[in-house]
């Protein structure tokens, strides 16, 4: 009995333990086990999904009117964790590691590889703030000094050509009437 004692006693030091932690443990086993089996694609899933709660605290501090970002698993032959439109994390061919990829004009870019969930986070970490701030300098966009300057330039000249043309059109008309009273008298 005295055995049964040591290990309540370091789990008691350990202190509680939650349960979504435990879930996680539990996850990450079944995806071990299941990754060496017949299915590996539920493997991959699992594994996304870990890596999709890890991304929640992450998410809950992104401002609501930025609607830069729509998470979530797709089911598809290659199942994959979308964080935006253009980048996503998919599983590696021995379905344990994290490759976190953006599609751009050029083609897909590889932004971070890793088996760990944490390294993941710090890299989608660093990608949103990224976007977050291109966002930024997307909204916030002033007229430089030159533009400003040539605004009233560009009306002055369009007054003055309207002008001319309206005193050369008088000076036509007034030289007809001049020409048409003349062969009449």
């Amino acid at each position: 009995m005295a055995e049964q004692g040591a290990p309540n006693d370091k789990a008691g030091k350990a202190g509680p333990v939650r349960l979504r932690d435990a879930l996680r443990k539990a996850r990450i086993e079944a995806a071990d086990r299941t990754g060496v089996v017949v299915d590996l694609r539920d493997a991959e899933v699992a594994r996304l999904e870990i890596l999709h709660e890890a991304l929640d605290p992450l998410f809950a501090e992104i401002p609501a009117d930025v609607d830069l970002f729509d998470r979530g698993i797709s089911q598809g032959d290659t199942p994959r964790l979308w964080i935006d439109s253009v980048a996503h994390v998919s599983m590696g061919r021995d379905k344990r590691i994290y490759r976190f990829t953006q599609d751009t004009r050029f083609g897909r870019i590889l932004l971070a590889e890793s088996r760990e969930v944490s390294a993941m986070v710090d890299a989608i970490t660093d990608y949103i703030a990224r976007r977050m701030i291109e966002r930024e300098h997307a909204m916030v966009v002033t007229p430089g000094p030159a533009a400003i300057a040539t605004v009233p330039a560009a009306r002055n000249k369009t007054v003055l050509t309207f002008a001319f043309g309206f005193a050369a059109g008088l000076a036509a008309l007034f030289a007809f009437a001049v020409v048409m009273a003349l062969r009449s008298g």
